[in-house]
């Protein structure tokens, strides 16, 4: 399962403050929304991704006192081509910008980060 982990915790609140839509044309990733439960330990961003298919999703951000996790949704499990993953790190990028001292202590989508992707 693709993930990104943040090596500290992030608030949620602050971030979806922060939170910018996301468009990008090719392949066509759409995240427009972050929901944050009222815990501040978990949200969602629903997304769309059109490439070889045609995806709808949840990633999820969920935090703890060490980590913050960047990971899909197991309930919406979307078939994980190129543009889920990067989709997933176009959330890693907005947490990095609003938050620059920020890094990643494990991650199995290094490729797509390195690649810098963002719109």
């Amino acid at each position: 399962m693709p993930h990104i982990v943040i090596d500290e915790k992030i608030d949620l609140f602050d971030f979806a403050k922060s939170f910018i839509p996301e468009f990008q044309k090719s392949p066509i990733i759409k995240i427009t929304t972050i929901y944050v439960e009222k815990n501040g330990l978990n949200a969602l961003f629903p997304t769309i991704v059109i490439d070889e298919e045609h995806q709808e999703f949840f990633i999820q951000l969920s935090t703890t006192k060490s980590k913050t996790t960047i990971r899909l949704l197991p309930l919406t499990d979307p078939i994980k081509t190129d543009g889920v993953k990067y989709a997933m790190t176009k959330i890693y990028f907005q947490i990095k910008k609003w938050k620059p001292d920020v890094s990643i202590s494990k991650t199995n989508l290094a490729d797509y980060i390195e690649k810098g992707i963002v719109s």
